[in-house]
């Protein structure tokens, strides 16, 4: 897998964790850990594809 193809993926993943994040926060009864587990995920995939950025900025 290339760079680019692996940062799409993450980019895919980070935008269907947003949708899941955005519904949970729409639903009362969403527990808060499990949008803090969303949230953690998310950020998790942003660092990645900021650190695949900027090794290929290089």
């Amino acid at each position: 897998m290339t760079i680019q193809a692996h940062l799409e993926s993450l980019q895919k993943k980070h935008g269907a964790l947003e949708d899941q994040l955005h519904d949970a926060l729409a639903s009362p009864s969403v527990d808060d850990r499990h949008i803090a587990e969303l949230k953690r995920l998310k950020l998790r995939l942003k660092d990645e594809m900021e650190r695949l950025r900027a090794s290929t900025r290089h």
